[in-house]
């Protein structure tokens, strides 16, 4: 594993140990990592990437193959270990974002069929129950109207102090910024249900909130991304709560607050089937979040969040 002290990288650890592999070695130049202690206390760790790249080689050597290589390191270093896992005879596990732009997909696609090596990308929307069940509800209802589009409201607020700015995640050139770093699964998710995107605009883009209007094929959506406290409702903030998520299709709320937590296992149990999301799947989000990152702001847009009324303007 390389990124092993990062905050998802314990899903991934529980991932193996609850699919019944083992956790041979793990690197990240941070040591904070006692963690590894609840699953894999024998794994082999490392703090230096030469070091680690050295061990890999040397396990090859001795006949130790190493299968799989899950990548939980930040997103501007993705495509770098990607390339890594693959030259090291091994399978690619990805977090999410793949990479940050469209271009470096077609990059690792020649990697790929160089090495003969798979990349997987951790999509872990598409195995929610509730999101599979929204995918077959507008499935059925595009049979009945293959013209019907839905009108679907996105809001995702999941609190995040001073450090989050000091760390790479606030910075745009590593995460992406925050539609790509928190809102990327969401992107996949849309245009996993809904169709191709056919039309982008960027209503806000700041340090702690972005804001648009996203048209596929079959959805309008508007939404609304933000890592500020004080843009919680009311209602979660009186709870204590430091998330809310919502998606409301045609009016309705669609429940998926919980589910969240064995979403890694089912990936794993996915991808060790053969059932894992390929470089192709992972292409719309991409190109999607790297439009934004990229574009400018629409002027006098008419398909604003409601959030932006309150909390913005």
């Amino acid at each position: 594993m390389i990124g092993a002290a990062g905050y998802i990288a314990p899903r991934h650890m529980k991932a193996i140990k609850e699919t019944g592999n083992n956790l041979v070695a793990a690197l990240d130049k941070s040591d904070s990592v006692g963690v590894i202690d609840s699953y894999f206390p024998d794994t082999e760790f490392f703090v230096e990437y030469e070091r680690f790249d050295r061990h890999i080689d040397l396990l090859k050597r001795e006949g130790t193959r190493v299968d799989y290589i899950s990548i939980a390191s930040p997103n501007y270093l993705h495509d770098s270990h990607i390339r890594f896992a693959l030259r090291q005879g091994a399978h690619a596990i990805c977090e999410k974002p793949l990479v940050l732009n469209p271009h470096n997909i077609d990059a690792l696609k020649v990697v790929q069929e160089e090495t003969g090596k798979k990349i997987h990308n951790i999509l872990q929307l598409r195995l929610h129950p509730s999101i599979i069940g929204l995918k077959e509800q507008v499935a059925l209802e595009i049979t009945k109207d293959p013209n019907k589009v839905f009108d679907v409201d996105l809001t995702y607020v999941t609190s995040r102090g001073n450090w989050y700015y000091a760390s790479w995640k606030g910075d745009d050139s590593k995460s992406g910024g925050i539609a790509t770093n928190i809102g990327v699964h969401f992107y996949d998710m849309l245009g996993w249900v809904f169709g191709d995107i056919k039309k982008n605009e960027i209503h806000v883009k700041q340090p702690d909130a972005n804001a648009g209007y996203l048209e596929f094929e079959h959805a309008r959506v508007r939404w609304f991304l933000s890592i500020n406290s004080d843009h919680l409702p009311p209602e979660v903030k009186a709870s204590s709560q430091t998330t809310y998520r919502s998606i409301m299709v045609d009016g309705m709320e669609l429940e998926f607050s919980g589910g969240f937590n064995d979403l890694h296992t089912v990936s794993y149990q996915q991808i060790l089937s053969g059932n894992g999301f390929s470089l192709d799947e992972a292409r719309k989000s991409i190109e999607i979040v790297s439009e934004i990152r990229n574009k400018g702001i629409t002027n006098r847009p008419s398909d604003m969040h409601p959030y932006l009324n309150k909390v913005l303007l």
